[in-house]
Formats: structure tokens, sequence, C-alpha cells
């Protein structure tokens, strides 16, 4: 049997075995009546046993019908499970996403989002994965994760990228810092100033932002001090061996032993950037996108 019809043949067999009537079976298929006799009579001919019994006043099983009904109905309910389950996946309902994200993104942006499509699209697996700028360009052209939350503009021919935020810039003091008794500082209110930054490793592409950023203003950053994470940044700046500079969106979580001020400069902002390869069709990407774009993009 050709795969297409024996489907068909089969599925038809498969109801009339359960209403033992041929007329209510060809209302349920929405076939003439004959159309399926003539069905029935072809399958019996390929399988080359007799299906039903059939007399005047009712139609039954033989036993070799019976056998073949209760295999036939496993493999059409296997089917139909199948079917579902693909469908679930091509309409993005289910199924693996694969995320990446960056310290700026890990507080609001990427939380929020993730919240909203989990409430939507349930059955959608999460993989989380914490992950530098540099790293996710690698991971995501090697299709190791499909979106990435990163430090922009990223702009590539391969990739497609949104801009989620344009954070502020803050210096982070020590209690009592001079810099803290002024409300707002300037750039070359920094010139000279000892900084402690993040190292080159895990923070390339926000050292690269922030040289350029100075670099326009002609200041040359005084980098002192490096640490991989952002306990040992806070560690050093709150023991008063320099200060670092944060976005916005990590300001609250600082504690108490440090002080904030903003940078006064249209300039002095980090962007966040979502992006996600251009040939990546994923219905699970894609509905994620059309997710966090109604979240408002925090303005520049």
């Amino acid at each position: 049997m050709e795969a297409e019809g024996g489907l068909e043949l089969t599925n038809s067999f498969v109801v009339v075995a359960e209403e033992l009537n041929f007329r209510r079976s060809a209302e349920r298929l929405n076939i003439d009546q004959s159309a399926l006799t003539r069905r029935i009579q072809k399958l019996e001919h390929i399988l080359g046993f007799a299906l039903f019994e059939r007399t005047t006043r009712e139609v039954s099983l033989t036993p070799a019908g019976r056998t073949f009904y209760e295999e036939n109905a496993k493999l059409l309910q296997g089917y139909a499970r199948a079917v579902g389950a693909a469908r679930l996946v091509a309409e993005g309902k289910t199924g693996i996403l694969r995320l990446a994200y960056m310290a700026f993104a890990a507080t609001e942006l990427m939380p929020h989002a993730v919240s909203h499509y989990r409430r939507l699209y349930p059955h959608v697996e999460m993989n989380l994965r914490y992950m530098r700028t540099q790293g996710q360009k690698v991971a995501l052209a090697q299709d190791e994760v499909d979106i990435g939350y990163m430090i922009g503009p990223f702009d590539h021919a391969d990739f497609q990228s949104l801009r989620l935020a344009a954070d502020p810039l803050y210096v982070v003091t020590p209690l009592n810092h001079r810099l803290a008794r002024l409300r707002e500082i300037s750039p070359t209110d920094l010139a000279g100033e000892d900084l402690i930054l993040g190292d080159m490793i895990e923070w390339e592409a926000y050292r690269w932002r922030l040289n350029d950023m100075f670099s326009a203003e002609g200041i040359a950053m005084n980098v002192r001090l490096e640490a991989s994470n952002t306990l040992a940044l806070l560690g050093l700046v709150a023991a008063g061996l320099g200060v670092t500079i944060y976005p916005k969106s990590l300001i609250g979580f600082l504690g108490r032993n440090v002080e904030v001020r903003p940078i006064n400069h249209p300039a002095f902002r980090i962007q966040t950037v979502l992006v996600w390869k251009r040939t990546n069709r994923s219905k699970t990407v894609r509905s994620f996108v059309e997710v966090t774009k109604k979240r408002p993009v925090q303005p520049a």
C-alpha cells in the first residue's frame, strides 16, 4: 500500500470497526456509503483476508479483523500524537529556545521578557545561558544558541538585531568619595581617576565601548585594577581602591557600601540589543522577538 492511500484505507477501517455500522461510519468520514464499502473491499483484497462479517442486520469484526483493529488503533493514536506534537513545534508553541544573555540584561530585560513569553508559550523549554557578548556572537554563528542579549550596536549581514535599551552610565564610588559630593559627573571629572573595570576576557565589548566614549572626549582611561565579576568590582570600590562605571539598570543591585552618580553626557550610554541569525526561521525565535518588541524600548 502506498503510504497516503494506505493511511486512508486504514483510517476508514478503524472507523467502521468502532461504529460497526457502515451508514454511521460514512457520515463520520463525510463520504458516500458506497465509497466506504469500496474502501473496505479494497483493503481486504490487499490484505488477503476478511475484516468484517456482514449480514443484513449487523456488521461484526472477524478474529483477524479484531487483531488488525487493535494494532492499527495504537498506530493511529501514535500518529495523531506525532502530528499534534509536530504541529505545536511548527507553530512555535513547543520545542526548545536557547537564549544567551550578558550581565546588563540579567536584571530586567531578559527576566521580564522570559516571564511574559512563558505565560504565552508554557510548553516551550527555555535554555538560558549567561555568556559575554563576544562569546554570544560565536555561539550564534555556530548555532549553539538561538537568540542573545548582548552589548550593541551589532550590525552584521548574517544577523538581525533589535535595540532594547540605551542605558545611562553611572560612576560607582566608595562612601564619602570626592566624586560623591557632586550631584552629576562629567567625563572630564574622571580624567586621572583610578578606575576599576571588568577584565578584557569577560568584559571586552563593554571595555571597547567605554574606551570609544572616553577617547571621543579626549580622555585617557586610567585603569588601575581589573576583576572578572561584578561582586569583585564592587568589593574593590567599597574598599576605596578606585571607582567603576555601571549602567543604570544595575544601580539598584549595588548595596549600601558604595555611592552612585550619573555621568552627565548624552553619549555615555550603553546599548543592549537582541540578536538572532537571519537564517533562523524557527517560530519559537520569531515569537520571542515579537514578545520582546511589545515591551517599550528604554529611551536613548
